[in-house]
């Protein structure tokens, strides 16, 4: 990382949110900050980042000049909820997340019941779209309260009259899972939204069922029901795949486009990255692993910088410089998470780092 004299030092800073910490925008804040305290000369650019699934409409509202749209839709169940979406200026490219109207965060522990919840509300925020003139959305369907295979959607896109709409669709999907089966969106995921294991035996056979109504429309080939991604989101996946013939993406990938990456990092001395925690999920798909990808092809050298790193030495065979933003700090794990904490130790971490590179 030589640079003429004379020039200064661009390093590229890249981070996810900090779950349950700080925010992707805050942690890069901070690692810009620890850069300038050992080189006050470097040229930083901040590129907050999501793998595209929950903060993706977030993400992009800091990297494009969209505009936000609040909308009243149907909640997971059938309650009226507030939801939002980003649009392009023109108006042709609308920007959202299904849990922004069907996520898990919005049904209350006790009433969690994928038996019962919908993805009514989805449907809803499409139509508006379409209704507003959208050509193209952009989802994510992470965080998901469901597993209805979309059939909510669906229903809502029929009720709108939206059911034909010619939308080009692009889906941030990074789970690989099909609809059904023991691999499928049933078994995998519907425990965690609260099924018991009868009903998740009863939703596998929804989800059977559905899949065959569709092929026997001629809409779907049996092949597709074992798509990568089609029990995404309780099943959304296929109905997105199939009856909206949506593309569906490596979310990482589909951020790292919007944000120019490849652009950004041509001239760049270092990329800086990290999350909350770094383990072998991290090379499946996650921010630092699509930002290790386009950084490997421009020849450009990485860092990872995370809360806590398991696996490292994995890791560091992939990384150019792989730590733990506490690994010098001895306080217990409820104080490291407190946000000033974090912060104070992204900086102290990336400016220790910075000036090993100066002496």
């Amino acid at each position: 990382m030589t640079r003429t004299r004379g020039t200064a030092l661009k390093v590229v800073v890249a981070f996810d949110s900090f779950k349950g910490c700080i925010p992707a925008k805050v942690a890069c804040d901070a690692a810009a900050a620890g850069i300038h305290a050992a080189c006050p000369e470097a040229n930083v650019v901040k590129l907050p980042l999501s793998d595209g699934g929950e903060g993706l409409v977030e993400c992009v509202r800091r990297l494009l000049p969209v505009v936000g749209i609040t909308q009243t839709v149907h909640d997971p169940l059938m309650n009226a909820v507030d939801c939002s979406y980003a649009l392009s200026p023109d108006g042709k490219t609308a920007y959202m997340e299904m849990a922004s109207a069907a996520g898990l965060t919005l049904v209350p522990e006790d009433k969690r019941n994928p038996m019962e919840t919908t993805t009514y509300g989805v449907g809803e925020m499409i139509a508006d779209a379409v209704d507003r003139g959208c050509e193209r959305i952009v989802m994510g369907i992470g965080g998901s309260a469901t597993c209805d295979a979309g059939e909510g959607m669906l229903k809502a896109l029929r009720d709108k009259g939206c059911q034909n709409t010619p939308c080009k669709f692009v889906v941030a999907c990074d789970v690989t899972n099909p609809l059904y089966g023991k691999d499928g969106a049933a078994y995998v995921f519907a425990p965690q939204k609260g099924a018991t294991a009868e009903q998740v035996f009863i939703l596998d056979r929804r989800l059977r069922t559905f899949a065959r109504r569709t092929e026997e429309a001629g809409i779907a080939s049996p092949d597709m029901a074992r798509h990568p991604g089609a029990g995404a989101a309780g099943g959304l996946g296929y109905a997105l795949l199939t009856h909206l013939k949506a593309e569906l993406r490596s979310g990482i990938d589909i951020m790292l486009d919007i944000a120019r990456f490849d652009e950004v990092i041509r001239d760049a001395d270092l990329v800086i990255t990290g999350e909350g925690k770094s383990d072998a999920q991290t090379m499946m798909g996650k921010v630092p692993c699509g930002v290790l990808r386009r950084c490997t092809k421009a020849a450009v050298p990485v860092w990872l910088l995370s809360g806590t790193i398991d696996g490292g030495s994995a890791l560091s065979s992939h990384f150019n410089r792989v730590h733990s933003i506490n690994e010098n700090d001895p306080r217990p794990l409820p104080q490291l998470i407190q946000p000033e904490v974090a912060k104070e130790n992204i900086a102290t971490t990336v400016k220790r780092l910075m000036e090993s590179l100066t002496r």
